[in-house]
């Protein structure tokens, strides 16, 4: 039986971001999902999360479990009877928790494949390398965080770009046959986000010229967020293929 919920805190979150050619990710988007778009631009990148303290939502207990964790994200949107939804769909995730890999699609509804994290890091700035032996995914994030936002972003400021990343809490993904796609909500006690500017960036997934022809992806900004205590709320299947 899945569990309903998780709890924990947010020790690290860094949400690195691309703009991207909307008819290349409506591509590799499963029905019913669409881009949700940003002045024109399809979003997609990676997010990077510590989390620490994570325990089943009904076990009151100050400890749990700590683990880094990666995802791959696409900002979507889609109909529902009740009109349009908004959220996120994640075609790769990545832990460097055995625990995670072997829970995933038993007790949550999660299913992350074993990768290798370096992480330094200090109250300034932040560096993350991920690789994954099992299936080649690469992923690299440096940077530091600053007052001022990036020019040349699809956002206009910070606010802007931290409302529209809010919005993505509800992500699906696929289960371990590939046809069911189930869904996890974020649900933050607080919200607050630090602009990070990155010096390098790079994702094996959206780097792959065959599935995201040269020039059709450009790095836009990255967010950071630290010490955030939170949820995970199983929200169940929305599609099979």
């Amino acid at each position: 039986m899945s569990l309903a919920a998780i709890s924990g805190v947010i020790e690290r979150r860094i949400l690195a971001n691309y703009r991207i050619d909307p008819q290349v990710v409506s591509r590799v988007l499963p029905a019913p999902f669409r881009p949700k778009l940003a002045s024109g631009y399809a979003m997609g990148g990676v997010c990077l999360i510590r989390l620490g303290q994570m325990r089943p939502s009904w076990l009151r207990i100050p400890w749990g479990l700590r683990s880094e964790n990666a995802a791959h994200r696409i900002a979507v949107e889609w109909d529902e009877a009740g009109g349009v939804r908004e959220g996120v769909f994640i075609p790769r995730r990545h832990t460097d928790s055995r625990w995670n890999v072997l829970a995933g699609g038993l007790v949550f509804p999660v299913v992350q494949r074993l990768a290798e994290f370096r992480v330094t890091e200090s109250s300034l700035g932040v560096s993350v390398d991920v690789r994954s032996v099992r299936d080649g995914t690469t992923i690299h994030v440096s940077g530091a965080v600053v007052s001022d936002w990036p020019a040349g972003s699809v956002f206009g400021d910070l606010q802007a770009a931290s409302d529209f990343f809010k919005a993505g809490a509800l992500g699906y993904s696929a289960d371990a046959s590939g046809r069911q796609y189930h869904g996890i909500e974020l649900a933050c006690e607080s919200w607050s986000v630090e602009a990070l500017k990155v010096d390098r960036m790079s994702s094996s997934y959206f780097q792959d010229a065959a599935v995201f022809p040269p020039g059709s992806v450009q790095f836009d900004c990255a967010l950071l967020m630290r010490g955030i205590r939170h949820r995970w709320n199983n929200r169940g299947q929305i599609c099979c293929e």
